[in-house]
């Protein structure tokens, strides 16, 4: 086990309950026992313990032997995990084919009442709403990300979230998607900031080489991601931080907007500052200044 590393943590990931976790966790201590044996060791009510198996025999990450009395023996910890994510899987699977059973019904049901109300409240588009910085900000992220179908840019500092929106990037360059990742130049940036991003860009040129990288001489008053921006003001979907150094990054909200025209402004920014404000080449440490 990693130095440091809470088992209850790492089995809470599994989505058990508490009587299931501590149970599991005794078993794969123990291995193969009986449920009064198992009840005694953990403290778990015998009139709970065969439930409490039975539930993660049907999760498939214990096996049961049947005999007067059954035994339960955990399985293989890497089968544990195999499972557990093909039970996600399946349970997803599960909830979309109600969704998609649902979707004529659902849209037939509500969506006369969406606009009637959207033509009652307002008759313009709203220019953006706003999520928090954190979770919700990288979620919607990740959701533009697979939603391009065109064009994605990027502007950050450092990309320090990279590995938090991989899965979507890559779904993105396989996709096609033209790829272009705006970065700040780490003349910039803290010392510790500019060592994320170098292993950043590193790892971009190793995973993702069709993904075109520049960095920018000036400092960013805003960062995001905009998505198949339109200069005719037709399509086209942004997330973007502006800068406030004042306010603590938990505090802050990110703007998300789908107005054509607010998102084509944003991608005119982009492009003036690849084009004339920044530079294609990571540049060495000896060429960074002292208020890196």
């Amino acid at each position: 086990m990693t130095a440091g590393a809470d088992p209850d943590r790492l089995l809470d990931e599994l989505g058990l309950k508490e009587y299931e976790r501590t149970a599991l966790r005794e078993l794969l201590s123990i291995g193969r026992t009986t449920a009064p044996n198992l009840a005694e060791a953990t403290g778990i009510p015998k009139a709970r313990i065969y439930g409490v198996l039975e539930s993660l025999a049907n999760a498939g990450y214990v096996k049961v032997f049947p005999g007067r009395p059954k035994e339960f023996q955990p399985k293989p910890p890497g089968e544990i995990l195999d499972r557990a994510t093909e039970n996600r899987r399946q349970s997803f699977e599960s909830f979309r084919s109600r969704i998609d059973e649902l979707r004529e019904e659902f849209l037939a049901t509500f969506g006369p009442l969406y606009e009637q109300a959207s033509d009652e409240v307002s008759p313009t588009e709203e220019l953006f709403h706003v999520v928090d910085v954190g979770d919700p900000s990288e979620t919607e992220t990740r959701r533009l990300y697979r939603a391009a179908e065109r064009e994605l840019h990027v502007v950050t500092k450092s990309f320090e979230y990279l590995p938090r929106v991989a899965d979507a990037l890559a779904d993105a360059v396989e996709r096609g998607v033209d790829v272009r990742v705006l970065l700040l130049h780490p003349t910039h940036l803290s010392e510790a900031n500019a060592e994320i991003q170098r292993e950043v860009v590193a790892e971009l040129r190793e995973s993702y080489p069709s993904v075109a990288i520049r960095f920018s001489e000036e400092r960013l008053p805003w960062r995001g991601t905009i998505v198949d921006p339109d200069m005719n003001y037709e399509s086209g979907e942004a997330v973007l931080l502006v800068e406030e150094k004042e306010i603590p990054l938990h505090q802050r909200q990110a703007a998300v907007t789908e107005n054509a025209s607010f998102v084509a402004g944003m991608q005119r920014y982009f492009e003036l500052v690849w084009a004339y404000e920044s530079v294609a080449e990571y540049p060495t440490s000896d060429s960074l200044g002292s208020d890196a």
